[in-house]
């Protein structure tokens, strides 16, 4: 959870992501996301997720052709949805 407090993008993607937090769907934006085998628990979602974020933020950074601003979005999206979905149960603990 740290790790998402100390996260940095540039203004403008987070705006988006904020936006569109309010119509995601885990089992149909996760699994899009993912491509892969059932969903995770949010845990290890948002490891994922931060993993594909970083990839993504590396190829925005380097004006990589294959960057894709709508695909770094919808990442944030999951990001800020699985960060949000797990802090009730941290905070039970």
């Amino acid at each position: 959870m740290e790790l998402c407090r100390r996260y940095a993008a540039p203004p403008l993607l987070i705006r988006a992501a904020r936006i569109g937090l309010q119509d995601y769907r885990r089992e149909v934006h996760l699994r899009r996301l993912l491509r892969d085998g059932p969903l995770p628990q949010s845990p290890t979602a948002l490891v994922r997720l931060l993993e594909t974020e970083a990839a993504l933020d590396q190829e925005r950074r380097l004006a990589s052709t294959g960057y894709s601003p709508a695909r770094h979005v919808e990442v944030l999206i999951a990001m800020m949805a699985e960060a949000r979905d797990m802090t009730p149960s941290l905070l039970e603990t």
